[in-house]
């Protein structure tokens, strides 16, 4: 199956979320039989972030990760969520209080409307597959962390138990026909499933960091390796 690199996958994307926003938390739901919030928690934990720092979301949706982070630092750092679909941000607006110091960004992940070195984390929560172009992603990820800063990635990824593999290829066939029933279209579902398939493996992606300038790599497996949380330094 041919991998979603192609110059049309950024209208694919859009399209897919533009059928999907309103449903968001829903969909990650049904495409993590309802972890992603425990893996959300999990990736907060391990980013272990600090107060009065700065942290910028790419990708950020509805907003988990943000809420996550602030609650992590009780409101005393500062976040910037970034976002191509203008649906996610105005959904993500909902969940903050206007004295929480957030913003919201309409941009692509290619192209951050920042300064060099302006942040101290990089967090982009299954996202990363639906980038346009993965090497520009992460060479901005690099380019707008100050030195010291970390990038932490949460994405799908591959399964390394193959009696859990089995029975997640099993259940991912099911998910088209669910967003059908919900959403009142398969399409965007169908695309996430083949999103994931064809997704770098853990050690692929380990490399594209390692390409881009980070150091101090790793990764760490969830749920036999459903998901995998990859962290990086700039140094």
């Amino acid at each position: 199956m041919e991998r979603y690199h192609t110059n049309n996958k950024g209208k694919i994307v859009s399209k897919v979320f533009e059928d999907v926003f309103s449903k968001y938390d829903l969909m990650n739901d049904l495409m993590s039989l309802g972890i992603h919030r425990l893996w959300k928690k999990r990736f907060i934990n391990s980013l272990n972030p600090q107060k009065n720092t700065k942290l910028i979301d790419v990708a950020s949706g509805t907003g988990d990760i943000a809420k996550l982070f602030l609650e992590k630092v009780n409101y005393q750092s500062t976040v910037c969520c970034v976002d191509e679909n203008k649906g996610m941000l105005e959904i993500s607006k909902k969940k903050f209080n206007k004295k929480d110091k957030i913003k919201w960004y309409f941009s692509s992940a290619e192209k951050l409307p920042f300064k060099n070195e302006e942040f101290d984390y990089y967090t982009i929560s299954f996202g990363i597959r639906n980038v346009q172009n993965i090497d520009l992603t992460l060479k901005e990820a690099f380019r707008v962390l100050k030195p010291g800063g970390r990038l932490l990635c949460l994405e799908f990824s591959k399964v390394d138990n193959k009696i859990i593999n089995n029975f997640y290829k099993i259940y991912s066939k099911s998910i088209p026909k669910v967003g059908k029933f919900i959403v009142g279209k398969s399409e965007p579902y169908q695309y996430l499933v083949n999103s994931i398939e064809e997704f770098h493996s853990q050690k692929e992606l380990l490399n594209l960091l390692k390409k881009n300038g980070f150091t101090n790599l790793s990764y760490k497996n969830l749920s036999w390796g459903i998901a995998a949380i990859h962290s990086g330094w700039k140094i």
